[in-house]
C-alpha cells in the first residue's frame, strides 16, 4: 500500500540537531536564556517589530497580552469566531468576557462589520485572528479601533511569513501573538512569542512570563547576590532554550517553506477545479497567504464524515478546518453567527507541510475526488 500523506508534518534535519547541540554546549539549556534571547532579535526583523517575548505556546502569548493591555472582569473583548477556542479562552483567563464577530465567508477572518456592530459600552479591545495564516483586514479593524478607543491583537498563531499590504504579520496591531506548534510553518514542537512596538507592554510580558521577576539573564555573570522582589503574581510561560535553537534553525528555513508551500497551493488550486462539490480556499492578492493549513469547502449535501473515513481508510490523512467558537458549551454565547457556523461543518483540511511532492498532490486529489463520489 503506498505511503500515508500526512496531514501536517515538520520539516527539520541536521540543522536542528546542530542548533540543539550547541544549546547544550553552552550549559544553558532552560527557559528564557541567552539562545531565547538571540531568537526574539532575530524574529523582531521577521515580524517587523522593536520587541518579541519568546513564550510557551501561543495561548500564554495571548494571555500575556490580554494581562498587560489590562484586560479584566466587567470588560469585553471582541473576538473572530472561527478559531481554536485558545483564542477565547485567553479572554475568559483575564476573567473578561469573550464576545464572538462572524467572519468573511471568502477567507474566513473576521468580518470588520461585524466587529463593529459587536461594539458596546464594555468593549475594550479586539482580537483578530489571521485564519489559517491568511492576515485579516488589519487597515479597517485599526480604523475601528482608533474610532470607538480600544486596543487591538493579532492572534498570528499561524502566520509566520504572511504579510499583509506589504506589512508582515506581527507588526499589524498592537501586539501579535504567534505559535510554534508541531503543525505551524515553523516549529519547535511546542512554543510561542508575542511581538509589539510598545516597550513598557513589552518589559510587563517579561516580568509576568518569569513567575513576576526579571529572568535570571539579567543576573547572570553579577559580581554580588542579586536577590529579586516579587510584588506582582505571574507566570511560568518562558520558551525553553532547547526550544530556541530549533527556532533559530527554523527561522532559517523560512522563506523556502513558505515558497513552497504556496506552490503547494497552486497545484492543489489547479486540481481541485476537476472536483464538483469542492470550493478551494481563497487567498488575497494584497496578502502574503502561508498556507498553515489547507481547508477545503463541501458543498452541502457532501458528507464531511463519509469523505473523512473514505480518505483515511486510502491512506491520505485529513481533519476539519477549525472551530466556530461561539457554539463551543465553555462560551454560553449568546448570539447567532451564520457564516461561521455553516461553515465549520463543511470545511475538511486536506494533507499541506513542505515536504509533500506533486505525486503527494495527486495522490490527495485522487483520493478526494473519490471520496466526494462516495460521500454525495
Amino acid at each position: 500500500m503506498p505511503h500515508t500523506v500526512a496531514l501536517g508534518e515538520p520539516t527539520v534535519g541536521e540543522a536542528e540537531l546542530d542548533a540543539v547541540r550547541r544549546v547544550f554546549e553552552s550549559g544553558w539549556l532552560s527557559g528564557a536564556g541567552p539562545t531565547c534571547r538571540e531568537f526574539e532579535s532575530r524574529f523582531a526583523e521577521t515580524a517587523g517589530t522593536q520587541h518579541v517575548l519568546t513564550t510557551s505556546n501561543c495561548g500564554s502569548a495571548l494571555h500575556l497580552a490580554l494581562s498587560v493591555l489590562g484586560a479584566g472582569p466587567g470588560d469585553e473583548v471582541i473576538v473572530g469566531d472561527y478559531t481554536f477556542p485558545a483564542t477565547g479562552h485567553s479572554v475568559m483567563w483575564t476573567g473578561a468576557t469573550p464576545v464572538f464577530a462572524d467572519i468573511r465567508a471568502d477567507i474566513w477572518t473576521v468580518d470588520p462589520a461585524a466587529v463593529e456592530a459587536a461594539i458596546t459600552p464594555r468593549t475594550v479591545g479586539i482580537i483578530a485572528v489571521d485564519v489559517f495564516g491568511q492576515p485579516a483586514d488589519f487597515d479597517e479593524l485599526r480604523a475601528i479601533a482608533d474610532r470607538h478607543g480600544l486596543w487591538l491583537v493579532e492572534d498570528a498563531a499561524c502566520s509566520a511569513g504572511a504579510s499583509y499590504k506589504g506589512r508582515p504579520a506581527g507588526s499589524l496591531a498592537d501586539i501579535a501573538t504567534f505559535s510554534f506548534h508541531g503543525r505551524k510553518g515553523i516549529t519547535a514542537g511546542e512554543g510561542g512569542a508575542l511581538t509589539t512596538d510598545n516597550l513598557l507592554w513589552a518589559d510587563h510580558a517579561r516580568k509576568l512570563h518569569t513567575y513576576g521577576i526579571a529572568p535570571a539573564l539579567t543576573r547572570e555573570g553579577s559580581t554580588d547576590l542579586p536577590i529579586p522582589s516579587f510584588d506582582e503574581a505571574g507566570y511560568n510561560f518562558r520558551m525553553s532554550d532547547i526550544a530556541a535553537g530549533i527556532m533559530l534553525a527554523q527561522l532559517d528555513r523560512l522563506t523556502s517553506l513558505v515558497s513552497h508551500r504556496g506552490e503547494i497551493a497552486a497545484l492543489y488550486a489547479d486540481r481541485l477545479k476537476q472536483i464538483e462539490g469542492v470550493t478551494a480556499p481563497v487567498a488575497l492578492e494584497d496578502r502574503v497567504h502561508p498556507w498553515q493549513s489547507y481547508v477545503i469547502t463541501l458543498a452541502p449535501g457532501v458528507d464531511r464524515g463519509r469523505v473523512a473515513h473514505h480518505m483515511r481508510s486510502n491512506g491520505v490523512q485529513c481533519n476539519f478546518g477549525t472551530y466556530a467558537s461561539h457554539v463551543q458549551p465553555v462560551y454560553q454565547f449568546d448570539g447567532q453567527l451564520p457564516v461561521s457556523a455553516d461553515l465549520w461543518t463543511r470545511h475538511l483540511a486536506i494533507p499541506m507541510h513542505a515536504n509533500l511532492t506533486e505525486a503527494d498532490v495527486d495522490r490527495v486529489v485522487e483520493v478526494l475526488s473519490d471520496s466526494v463520489t462516495v460521500a454525495r
